[in-house]
């Protein structure tokens, strides 16, 4: 694997994306950037809900037909060998309660997307109420077939009111598969299903032990190797995922998009803060695994292979990726445990308490020093891995000029021969008005705010696609 390291000098502080400074080492006080809208321990065996609450007794979820609130779903459909997206692939939508009665059918574009398409969801309010015993996201199967691809059946792709769901969904070519369909399977949320509680941690781990490995500093990992289920269980299958998908999909299981902003970017901290301390400190290496982290709520934090991200999580984990949460004279970051806190209790953040704290008007770093105390801080880490350009450190935009626009230039290029909506320009280091209208189309083919400029958020979007589209294959 080629491997691109972005140090500490070329990363922007929480300052330049909107965080406030809070002291003259560590970052605190954050600000969110635009965003714009199209107890005990114990021993478990497994880590799925004991019980998957129906989806059609009682009052859990609404009529699929009838419900007057709603949300939205957008579908991505590419290869699973080269990010080659699948035009032309036929997309039908039904209820999971009534899989055989179609809701709607899509064809996907050149960019292979389908448009945004309004599907019935039970009430906000149901989302925002952790008394509620009401399913507050209503769930559809989602069947992708493409001429020379495998089919897709995605069960239980969630739909909440008022939000837009980006469902991804990578087909194999049948030249390199013998299965007849893959099928993709969502489980229930976990602050509404039964899952296992988290087994207590220390929030510093001791790492003075000779010979063991620990990362001799911060490192934003390019992939993410997660074991889909408890440490233990040799059977489980292992899954290479790109630390901002992971990061993404993690919060779209942990918490809900409904809540407020504030809320979200304290838990997005949170999950990531959590998932970088074991990096940092090879946790499960150290114990002879070959995984970064599992997908176990009792060890770590929930990851399901497949599901659907919601628009605005998306947003926000591209906007601070390399920040996590750290305290003086600690170097690794911050093992920072959390729970629902109405069914289980813990001694870090409660993720319904952070929702609540965000209604009241807290800021994130509020919301984690009421939890964590005030002696923590946001920090950015010193190394980003796998980009092959750095950000300047500055918006580019029309009348920009120099070696960055180039290399954004070429690698948009590189993008357009995998996506050909985005048209090809004259890679001269000159920020034209022609450059602006590709960054602007990149951005809504990559759920961005459609400005035309080049923040912190595309840049880095740009880079993980040009990656992406560059490789034969994913590792694995």
């Amino acid at each position: 694997m080629s491997e691109h390291i972005l140090h500490a000098a070329q990363i922007p502080s929480p300052s330049d994306l909107g965080l406030v400074q809070d002291g003259p080492v560590q970052n605190g006080g954050l600000q969110m950037p635009p965003y714009q809208s199209t107890n005990p321990p114990f021993t478990p065996m497994a880590d799925q809900p004991a019980q998957r609450p129906s989806t059609q007794e009682g009052p859990q979820v609404p009529d699929p037909i009838d419900s007057p609130y709603a949300g939205s779903l957008k579908i991505s459909v590419v290869s699973s060998i080269g990010m080659i997206p699948v035009e032309n692939a036929t997309v039908v939508i039904s209820f999971t309660g009534d899989p055989d009665s179609v809701l709607e059918r899509l064809t996907t574009d050149s960019s292979g997307q389908t448009g945004i398409v309004s599907l019935p969801a039970p009430p906000l309010e149901w989302s925002l109420d952790p008394d509620s015993e009401n399913q507050p996201y209503s769930e559809y199967n989602i069947s992708v077939t493409a001429e020379g691809y495998e089919p897709v059946l995605v069960s239980g792709s969630e739909i909440l009111a008022d939000e837009l769901s980006l469902q991804n969904i990578q087909m194999n070519p049948l030249q390199f598969t013998e299965e007849d369909e893959k099928d993709v399977v969502i489980p229930a949320h976990t602050l509404f299903g039964d899952y296992p509680p988290k087994i207590p941690e220390e929030e510093i781990k001791p790492l003075a032990e000779s010979g063991e490995i620990v990362l001799s500093r911060v490192v934003i990992p390019e992939y993410i190797i997660v074991h889909d289920g408890v440490p233990s269980d040799t059977t489980a299958q292992n899954y290479w995922v790109r630390y901002k998908d992971y990061i993404k999909n993690v919060a779209s299981c942990e918490i809900y998009s409904t809540w407020p902003e504030t809320a979200i970017y304290a838990n997005i901290l949170v999950i990531m803060s959590f998932t970088l301390n074991r990096v940092y400190t090879e946790w499960y290496r150290n114990q002879g695994y070959d995984f970064t982290i599992t997908s176990s709520t009792a060890y770590d934090q929930k990851w399901v292979y497949g599901r659907n991200i919601f628009e605005n999580i998306d947003y926000l984990v591209d906007s601070i990726f390399a920040n996590y949460l750290s305290r003086p004279g600690v170097r690794q970051p911050i093992f920072t445990s959390y729970c629902d806190g109405k069914r289980v209790t813990c001694s870090g953040l409660s993720q319904w308490g952070s929702m609540y704290l965000g209604e009241e008007g807290y800021s994130a770093i509020e919301i984690i020093r009421y939890y964590y105390g005030n002696d923590m801080y946001i920090n950015t880490a010193e190394v980003v891995s796998g980009v092959p350009s750095s950000w300047p450190g500055y918006n580019l935009t029309q009348g920009s000029t120099g070696e960055k626009v180039r290399q954004l230039q070429t690698q948009l290029n590189r993008i357009a021969r995998n996506y050909p909506a985005i048209p090809t320009v004259v890679a001269d280091g000159i920020y034209g008005p022609a450059t602006a209208d590709a960054v602007r189309i990149f951005q809504g083919i990559f759920g961005l705010p459609q400005t035309g400029v080049v923040d912190y958020a595309t840049w880095y979007e740009v880079s993980d696609i040009y990656v992406g589209v560059s490789r034969i294959s994913e590792p694995g």
